[in-house]
């Protein structure tokens, strides 16, 4: 990383880190500072988040405070420096890394989001059916740090077309301004995730989703990641986290109107301005509509936060990354006493919520 680029990292972690944590947290709990690559809160982040107010980490003797450092690369940095103590991990940040043996200071070890989460959206007058049909135009993305950018790449490159050669990218930042970027023709069309699309919608700004290819790869999941000396040294904690995670995630897929309220409970600033509460709760459902179905694996008898390897496997192969050895990168061995917990129980609680 270089001189400039580390110092402006840096400075956002810092920045991230110094601002007052939500709420007071109890002094007998152990407080876990979560890093996401968003650069404000978002219901995006909904199954890492809620376990706080819902409950879930006190039950674990934890308090977690969720902290938006801005990108993937922010996060992995302050991973990295143990600036926090978990946060998002993401395949196409970290394989480059292993590929080039430089990957030796984390692991991911719960996987809190499956593919494939990402579509490419067009105007609704657009003659555009396909993806190959975007070739000479104009494809808007977030940010070229968020991971919308590297797996549309990928994708295209799956197709035999030249990401670099046959389409101008262009960051067009997050949420709402996105879709207006499309909607004024900035862009021709917008390679965004799931929970994005979802509030674009909610800001009821027109579009239509190009028709995914044929065998789209599983790539793109999203993990949990912390230093391996942590992952060694606090077992028990690093569980508790992923267990958080885990509850939340199946209290959601039980009732997402109250994994939804839990939320606005939490980050009320992130409702959208002058809506009621039951329009607020509304925008979150649609946010999140999308992005719940991808909370359980896609693999028959996998438990939740269960990471295949084969994933990594295929991201590799599409960028040509010579990768012999995937153990570094990630551990299945914490996710049985992370499933360890009754499941009934969550679901009555979110079923009984208000």
């Amino acid at each position: 990383m270089e001189r400039r680029h580390f110092l402006f990292t840096a400075g956002a972690i810092g920045a991230a880190l110094a601002a007052r944590p939500r709420g007071a947290f109890a002094a007998d709990l152990r407080t876990v500072k979560l890093g996401v690559g968003l650069k404000a809160m978002s219901p995006i982040v909904i199954n890492l988040a809620i376990g706080e107010v819902l409950g879930y980490a006190k039950e674990e003797g934890l308090a977690l405070n969720v902290l938006a450092l801005g990108t993937n690369g922010n996060v992995q940095v302050a991973v990295d420096r143990g600036d926090v103590d978990v946060g998002v991990g993401v395949p196409s940040f970290g394989l480059p890394l292993l590929a080039k043996g430089e990957w030796k200071t984390s692991k991911n070890f719960y996987q809190y989001t499956y593919p494939y989460k990402w579509d490419i959206a067009v105007s609704p007058d657009s003659t555009v059916t396909s993806y190959e049909q975007l070739k000479g135009k104009r494809i808007g993305v977030s940010d070229f740090g968020a991971t919308d950018y590297p797996v549309t790449r990928n994708v295209m490159r799956t197709l035999g077309l030249d990401p670099d050669k046959d389409f101008k990218w262009i960051a067009v930042g997050n949420g709402v301004p996105a879709g207006v970027a499309l909607q004024r023709g900035a862009i021709d069309a917008l390679a965004y995730y799931d929970t994005g699309f979802g509030q674009i919608e909610a800001a009821g700004i027109p579009f239509k989703l190009v028709p995914r290819p044929a065998k789209l790869p599983l790539v793109g999941g999203q993990f949990l990641e912390t230093r391996v000396q942590t992952l060694e040294s606090q077992r028990a904690v690093m569980v508790g986290v992923g267990r958080t995670v885990c509850k939340a995630s199946q209290f959601i897929l039980a009732n997402p109107k109250a994994g939804a309220q839990a939320f606005l409970r939490m980050y009320p600033e992130t409702a959208p301005r002058g809506s009621t509460q039951e329009a607020a709760v509304a925008a979150v459902l649609q946010a999140i509509s999308r992005r719940i179905k991808l909370y359980e694996p896609p693999y028959a008898g996998a438990k939740m936060g269960s990471i295949n390897v084969q994933e990594l496997k295929t991201e590799a192969e599409m960028n040509d990354f010579k990768i012999s050895d995937y153990s570094p990168f990630y551990t299945n061995a914490l996710i049985d006493d992370i499933n360890d917990f009754d499941l009934a129980k969550v679901r009555q609680q979110a079923r009984d919520y208000k």
